[in-house]
């Protein structure tokens, strides 16, 4: 592995810094985090070397702010936003699809002649892994979400 994701990766936030928005997370939230660091992302990071977070854990308040719903399983430290640097994200997708368990895996704006567009989403919950594999993408204005 050529680095450990931290749990600061997963706390920062330009958005609540700069729109001053309390982005802690509590204890438990804490160790949701801790678990999808071992079951997602460092398995991720052995495959393909390293990782792009963009987005982790975000408070309500965070996600309200950005237009995400306050139930987005962001908000309990199960789901991270990322992309994998010079390898295309339906690669890397294909990828966990077939080699993790994961609750969400969702290709969000992915499009297939631009090796970087989009991003990937994926989650990990302790109670129950649906194993859901989705693209998401606007038509008309509207979020559609179809199983890949």
């Amino acid at each position: 592995m050529d680095r450990e994701v931290s749990l600061k990766e997963l706390l920062f936030s330009e958005t609540a810094t700069r729109l001053n928005i309390n982005n802690e997370p509590n204890e438990e939230i804490l160790i949701n985090l801790q678990t999808l660091i071992i079951e997602i992302i460092n398995p991720i990071v052995n495959r393909f070397g390293d990782i792009r977070i963009t987005s982790g854990y975000r408070s309500k308040e965070l996600c309200e702010a950005i237009g995400s719903k306050p139930t987005s399983q962001h908000t309990k430290g199960e789901a991270v936003d990322f992309e994998v640097p010079s390898v295309s994200n339906k690669d890397v997708a294909d990828w966990i699809n077939s080699n993790l368990i994961y609750d969400q895996l969702i290709l969000e704006f992915f499009n297939p002649n631009q090796i970087n567009s989009g991003w990937i989403h994926c989650s990990f919950s302790k109670h129950q892994n649906r194993k859901q594999y989705l693209k998401a993408y606007r038509k008309n204005g509207m979020m559609v979400y179809e199983s890949l």
